[in-house]
């Protein structure tokens, strides 16, 4: 970022380094604890500040959370955006070289995300919970293929039986976690205030999204999800069929998809939608995927009002926005 709001400073995330690029130097770091302070001193020493200077990166999981993390709570401005969008924008702008040092010289207009101490704390618990969650999956898997090994057997049944000890020891400790902090508490509130959607999904929707005010609106959240329409159009012979982009948060979406099924049949909100796009003749998986969007926006609006759902307050406000 340039002009007078100030400057930019985009990172190449990896395991073991950081390929660091501004609007004129560049350099690698260590990523860990003394590679991210020797970054923030090499800004320091060239005239940066954290209220001069935004940070963007890749997401990259663990690895650029954990330099975002440290660069947040060292009072810089960090951006985490979405892979495809920097691949986008470097097709924009048609440069043809993929390399650490283009990924790292493009940057993003997405708002800072600093997220909580109380929001990092949730997600890694949730985080612990589905792969707790994907282990039992597997084991069950393994149970119903080794049907007459009997000591196989065993060992398998043992381990599910502390896998599901576990996850209900780490359902507890989530719920206490968001009881002992009022913010938290008060959006999944608000949350699963919406007809079809639980704790479950509004766990993962705080965990995952942080706080969604961030964001400038509905559309920019249900973009950043992956939940928006991609129309396939072009003057008067290409009419493809629209889909949601899918280009976002994968978890997110999956975490959804039941909550629309749900929604479908008991609020009333989505239920009448879902009902006039049946009756135009859209696809039932295209009905669902609608209603996807829909839900982010019912989320979106809930949270930025502070009010729990209320259909008579939103219906208005949501029927122009039919359609994917």
């Amino acid at each position: 970022m340039n002009g007078s709001t100030g400057r930019w400073v985009g990172i190449d995330v990896a395991k073991s380094k950081l390929d660091e690029r501004g609007k004129v130097k560049n350099h690698v770091f260590a990523n860990d604890a003394k590679g991210h302070t020797a970054l923030a001193e090499w800004l320091n020493q060239r005239g940066c500040s954290p209220d001069q200077v935004r940070v963007c990166m890749e997401a990259t999981g663990c690895y650029s959370e954990t330099v975002a993390t440290a660069l947040a709570d060292a009072g810089w401005q960090v951006s985490v955006v979405n892979p495809a969008r920097v691949k986008g924008f470097a097709q924009g702008e048609l440069l043809r070289n993929k390399t650490d040092r283009t990924d790292a010289a493009l940057h993003d207009s997405a708002r800072p995300c600093s997220p909580s101490h109380g929001e990092r704390q949730l997600r890694a618990l949730v985080d612990r919970l589905q792969s707790l969650k994907e282990m039992h999956q597997q084991e069950a898997n393994r149970l119903e293929a080794a049907m007459n090994q009997v000591g196989m057997r065993e060992s398998i049944e043992s381990h599910m039986k502390w896998l599901q000890e576990s996850i209900k020891q780490l359902e507890r400790q989530i719920e206490d976690h968001i009881d002992g902090h009022p913010g938290l508490r008060e959006d999944a509130r608000l949350i699963t205030s919406i007809p079809g959607v639980g704790n479950t999904t509004a766990v993962k929707v705080m965990a995952y999204l942080g706080d969604t005010r961030r964001f400038k609106n509905a559309k920019a959240l249900a973009a950043f999800i992956g939940v928006t329409p991609q129309l396939k159009l072009s003057g008067s012979s290409v009419r493809g069929r629209s889909m949601i982009s899918r280009s976002g948060h994968a978890e997110i979406r999956r975490s959804l998809y039941m909550p629309a099924l749900v929604a479908l049949k008991h609020n009333p909100i989505i239920k009448t939608f879902g009902q006039r796009l049946k009756a135009g003749g859209m696809a039932p998986k295209a009905v669902v995927a609608a209603s996807m969007h829909k839900l982010v926006h019912l989320i979106y609006g809930i949270l930025k009002s502070g009010r729990p759902f209320n259909p008579n307050f939103v219906v208005a406000s949501l029927d122009i926005q039919d359609g994917i």
